[in-house]
């Protein structure tokens, strides 16, 4: 078993965050379904015809949740893999990790279920916290060796 606590707590949170993800593209289909708003001719006729082939506002929020989420979760992944080689404090890294593990379920839970603002841009913003905290981090660190 691994020995970096910092880097096996990345790894649950990372976890967590990917399972989301997964959730997300899983209620899109869903709604797809539901609204029979397909984007593929292929996929429309088989559910009904080609006039299902069509752009739907519910649809396009789901996808505009996951194109987010893939906007800001991928590069916490780079951060938060790099920034656990740093050696960081276990309670730090967690911390860090977890503030933008919980910001990002609460952007999508604001996203999909249209939460008042300013809930999404909040939670967006929370998250980003630690991802810049890392970033600088990193770059302290490595900053010698340009």
């Amino acid at each position: 078993m691994m020995e970096n606590k910092v880097f096996l707590s990345f790894t649950f949170y990372s976890t967590i965050l990917i399972l989301k993800m997964y959730v997300v593209a899983i209620v899109t289909g869903q709604v797809r379904l539901r609204k029979k708003a397909f984007a593929n001719p292929e996929d429309a006729l088989r559910n009904g015809g080609l006039q299902f082939c069509r752009e739907d506002p519910d649809v396009e929020r789901c996808r505009r949740a996951h194109r987010n989420d893939m906007e800001n979760i991928f590069p916490f992944l780079f951060l938060g893999a790099i920034y656990s080689l740093l050696d960081p404090s276990p309670t730090v890294a967690r911390i860090h990790f977890l503030i933008f593990c919980v910001g990002r379920i609460i952007h999508t839970i604001a996203y999909l279920l249209r939460l008042q603002a300013p809930t999404r841009s909040l939670a967006y913003s929370v998250a980003q916290l630690p991802c810049f905290s890392m970033a600088l981090q990193i770059l302290m660190a490595t900053t010698p060796y340009w």
